[in-house]
């Protein structure tokens, strides 16, 4: 049904538009098709703000634009300049923008928008409240998806660091500003009635889509700011890494290493096979190469890492990809001609870390960086663990990059141009076999990679974060995402809280185990032990995350596509459901499954809230089907992520119970590491003859 889009000249001191039905003869209309539940929509509070003081904008009238696309108004305020306010309707939804001439002094556009009682409001971010890190896995904390009481500053942050400036409301709406000037939203925190919008910058932009379901809200966005990138099938597959890979003479058990690549990468990929346990990435984190980062030059270091180039055709033998993590930042010989060329980022002071930065909006400077990684790709790696471009990067000062913008306009920008780069010279080299993954994200980055959740705590309350992030990141359009099974930082070494995780980890698109304080679940724990039930529940999750991986890869092209992501969250689902919105910690994974990771220690049931959509069936327990559209409650066994599938669907996830006994008796039999190291060095002395193959 078309309804209007109203421009009302209200008795305020402030310019008011509200999108209703309703009409006035004070109000100049555009015919717009508007959802009925946001009727109406009350955008008002605009202001402008200088060095001098905030200024809000008086009542204008409104006028069609001269070019018939919209309507605009027009003032001249009592400073001198000429303020311009324009709406373009866009099918559902409009574009507003706000500008100034002259606009050299504008420091700041905002903006505020009615909020109902109960409304609900979540994106923007992947952590779970704003601040430092460590407060979205705090103990006893309460917030989870939504963000009303909260306030966020559109600023990309160290660690926890996918951002967008995108947010959808349970009324039926979204708001995407189209800036990379920092920015700030405050949902409801100072005013219970308005949510309150401000952006740095000389002048402002925003989209606001409508829509009778939220799922239509976050594919219209996801397609605007992207597509979402399609990743190659073998991302779907179990991914392995540890933070720092050493060079050791013998392997955990005290086996002799003889073979001739990095020893615990030997015993990773070796032990991981003996036992059953799918590999599909290796990536192997900094330090690689020389130097005292172990970054220099995109050299790879001989002694930490023999006969790479060979062991990457190993691994590619076997079906497994090698990853390899890199910086936006020059060290080594590259570091001096950086510097001495002045291809570095404005206002970065040195330090011992993440410096020097390039400045990617200089072509020179882009392309000195991306020739260095080529030398990565033409020794086979497929793909790149990219981190800290949001750490240690300039923001404040009189600075400009080389294209002119100031370095505070360029600080939410650079994590986009960061992945634009490695993800071009990646396509020259591998054409759209690779995967560029950032910890860091903002407008413009879903369409060249994918993402993993920062430098989580490894606790059950940074297990809580996680499963509240990668439903974040598929609302703000980051469809592929993943996170460091049983955390980076404060890593427990915990049975329950790795084994949940792993569980988790399994029905997000990216599965990465570690990096576990660089030891495997053979060598676990303080002190080490053999940890057999992690085993077990690593195989367990591991080879089913496998077999669906060709569904992964096919939720994969529907984001692509539509923007539906792969995880969903219920209110997407099924919006008119409470439940949908309050069961936080349940959601699908892809049409057809349903999951409710359990982040608490001790907690052996779990509430479920089945969406009315389907019947569903219990994957541990086959022959219980429920109905859909109630809140049930199951048992599950620290093994046990309780799981259903849409009754109907193609999906077979197997015996899981069977699974769980094989992998029991897998993991209770150590494989034997001297035969193994064994068999590898023969095998390298007959494809490489000559070469050194032994251990030194």
């Amino acid at each position: 049904m078309k309804q209007k889009i109203a421009l009302p000249l209200l008795p305020v001191l402030f310019a008011s538009i509200l999108l209703a039905g309703c009409t006035s003869t004070r109000t100049v209309t555009v015919s717009l098709p508007v959802s009925s539940k946001i009727c109406p929509l009350k955008i008002d509070g605009l202001f402008y703000e200088t060095a001098t003081g905030r200024t809000l904008l008086p009542v204008i009238p409104f006028i069609q634009a001269p070019d018939g696309s919209g309507q605009q108004a027009e003032t001249k305020m009592p400073d001198g300049r000429v303020v311009k306010i324009s709406v373009k309707p866009d099918g559902n939804d409009f574009s507003i923008r706000l500008s100034a001439t002259p606009d050299a002094d504008i420091v700041k556009w905002g903006l505020a928008v009615d909020a109902a009682p109960e409304e609900y409001f979540t994106g923007l971010m992947e952590r779970v409240v704003d601040g430092p890190q460590q407060a979205s896995w705090a103990t006893n904390l309460t917030a989870a998806m939504n963000l009303r009481g909260e306030t966020v500053d559109m600023i990309v942050k160290p660690t926890l660091s996918v951002y967008a400036p995108f947010y959808i409301s349970s009324r039926g709406y979204a708001v995407f500003v189209k800036r990379n000037w920092p920015g700030r939203f405050d949902f409801c925190a100072s005013d219970p009635k308005q949510v309150k919008i401000e952006f740095e910058g000389p002048s402002f932009e925003a989209k606001i889509y409508t829509a009778d379901n939220p799922a239509a809200l976050v594919r219209a966005h996801a397609l605007d700011a992207g597509p979402p990138f399609l990743p190659p099938k073998w991302m779907y597959g179990t991914w392995r890494w540890r933070d720092e890979n050493t060079q050791r003479t013998n392997y955990y058990d005290g086996t002799p290493v003889t073979g001739p690549f990095n020893s615990e990468f030997m015993e990773d990929v070796l032990l991981m096979k003996a036992y059953g346990i799918p590999l599909g990435v290796y990536w192997i984190d900094r330090p690689w190469g020389p130097g005292p980062i172990g970054y220099d030059d995109f050299e790879i270091d001989s002694n930490r890492l023999p006969n790479f180039a060979e062991s990457v055709k190993w691994l590619n033998g076997q079906d497994v990809q090698m990853f390899l993590w890199i910086g936006p930042f020059f060290q080594g010989q590259m570091e001096t001609n950086a510097l001495a060329k002045g291809w570095t980022l404005a206002g970065q002071k040195p330090s011992k870390n993440n410096y020097p930065l390039a400045d990617f909006t200089n072509p020179d400077a882009k392309k000195y960086w991306q020739d260095g990684v080529a030398k990565l790709l033409k020794l086979g790696v497929a793909g790149f663990k990219m981190d800290r471009s949001e750490e240690d990067i300039p923001e404040s000062g009189p600075y400009r990059v080389f294209d002119g913008r100031s370095i505070r306009e360029n600080r939410n920008a650079y994590p986009p141009m960061f992945l634009k780069a490695a993800y071009d010279v990646a396509e020259k080299y591998r054409g759209d076999d690779f995967v560029c993954m950032p910890r860091a994200a903002y407008t413009g980055s879903s369409a060249y990679g994918v993402f993993w959740g920062g430098d989580i705590g490894g606790t059950q309350e940074g297990l809580r974060a996680e499963i509240i992030a990668v439903q974040r990141a598929a609302v703000m359009g980051y469809p592929n995402w993943g996170s460091d099974t049983c955390g980076y930082l404060q890593q427990s070494m915990d049975t329950e809280v790795c084994g949940r995780w792993l569980g988790f980890s399994c029905f997000t698109p990216i599965m990465e185990a570690g990096p576990t304080k660089n030891r495997a679940f053979w060598n676990f724990h303080n002190p080490p032990g053999y940890d057999a039930e992690l085993i077990a529940i690593w195989r367990l999750y591991a080879r089913l995350h496998t077999r669906l991986a060709d569904y992964s890869f096919e939720q994969a092209k529907v984001a692509h596509e539509t923007g539906m992501p792969i995880v969903r969250p219920l209110f997407l689902v099924e919006p008119k459901a409470p439940a949908a919105w309050s069961n936080w910690w349940t959601y699908l994974y892809g049409p057809d499954i349903l999951v409710s990771p359990i982040w608490q220690r001790n907690q052996r049931t779990q509430e479920i809230y089945l969406p009315s959509i389907s019947q569903w069936r219990d994957a541990w327990n086959p022959e219980k089907i429920y109905d859909g559209g109630q809140t049930i409650t199951v048992s599950a066994d620290l093994q046990q992520l309780p799981i259903f599938v849409r009754v109907g669907s193609n999906v077979e996830l197997g015996d899981l119970n069977r699974e769980w006994n094989d992998a029991m008796a897998a993991a209770n039999t150590r494989p034997d590491l001297k035969r193994l190291d064994a068999e590898l060095k023969a095998w390298f002395d007959k494809e490489y003859p000559g070469m050194a193959s032994s251990h030194e």
